[in-house]
């Protein structure tokens, strides 16, 4: 008897936890939160994520500057005439990836 007790009532907490996590969610429907807008810690949070942006941006563009010499792309030799296809849009010619824009030859197909 005190087995088939204790089956009942799990099935009976698992019944509960059920309809207790159906009616929490029609109350939250019903009634949401309001909005939180403008909490000091928010607010202080966002300063500093973006002073923290601030700061990394600085960093990169001081190292972009101080490496920016190698990543000139060589003139053509004598006797060869420049690349006559231009950049992409918004891309400087010594930032370009490659020579050759064509398409890249596909990926081998696994086995197994």
């Amino acid at each position: 008897m005190g087995d088939a007790l204790l089956a009942l009532s799990i099935l009976v907490l698992v019944f509960a936890c059920g309809i207790y996590a159906a009616c929490e969610s029609w109350w939250r429907r019903r009634r949401p939160a309001p909005p939180c807008t403008g909490r000091p810690g928010h607010r202080a949070a966002r300063q500093a994520e973006s002073a923290m942006l601030v700061d990394a941006e600085a960093v990169v563009d001081t190292a972009f500057a101080g490496l920016d010499g190698l990543y000139d792309t060589p003139e053509a030799p004598e006797g060869e005439a420049p690349d006559p296809r231009p950049p992409a849009a918004g891309v400087r010619r010594r930032a370009a990836a490659s020579r050759d824009p064509g398409r890249s030859a596909p990926a081998p197909r696994r086995r197994g």
